[in-house]
């Protein structure tokens, strides 16, 4: 494994525009270049499977935690691959020595990942940055409820700002 390994939470499902799997590999084209590895879901569905795809592409180092129960959908060119039994215990396992974690567009699976990644890191039980990559807007309700508990005394703004929202690779680039 890399010294430096990014957590990425997204898509499994295949039905979705295709600038969110264009940006999820720019998205790995950048953390590589920073010398990063890769951290994902590692499967072959949706977006999960263009992070792999494009981890292969651009020879990262790629890491993948599966649960059993998903064996059917494995990517089959993960350098490492760590089987889990439980979904709790797959989100634990793909923060595990990461310093990064990135949140592409997704659905429930993904926003369970986010939040529970920035409790952790309110709490102190994870070091990562956690950056959010908003592409077409797609994060903004999250972002205006971010905002909104901070609004009414629910959330710290010092808590609200553990999340850093992006819109581009550049800015990506910029902050890791």
């Amino acid at each position: 494994m890399k010294e430096k390994q990014a957590v990425i939470f997204c898509s499994a499902n295949k039905d979705i525009d295709d600038i969110y799997g264009q940006t999820a590999r720019e998205v790995v084209r950048a953390v590589c270049s920073a010398g990063y590895g890769i951290t994902s879901g590692g499967t072959v569905k949706g977006t999960m499977g263009v992070v792999s795809d494009a981890c292969v592409e651009f020879g990262a180092y790629h890491r993948g935690v599966i649960p059993h129960f998903m064996a059917d959908v494995v990517y089959p060119h993960l350098d490492e691959v760590v089987w889990t039994d439980k979904m709790s215990e797959r989100k634990d396992l793909m923060r595990e020595g990461t310093c990064l974690a990135i949140a592409l567009p997704g659905g429930i699976g993904t926003f369970d990942e986010l939040i529970e990644t920035m409790t952790l890191r309110k709490l102190d039980k994870y070091p990562g940055k956690i950056v959010v990559i908003n592409v077409n807007g797609y994060f903004e309700p999250l972002r205006e409820l971010l905002d909104n508990m901070v609004a009414t005394n629910m959330l710290y703004p010092k808590d609200r700002a553990l999340i850093d929202f992006v819109s581009t690779v550049d800015e990506l680039k910029a902050i890791i």
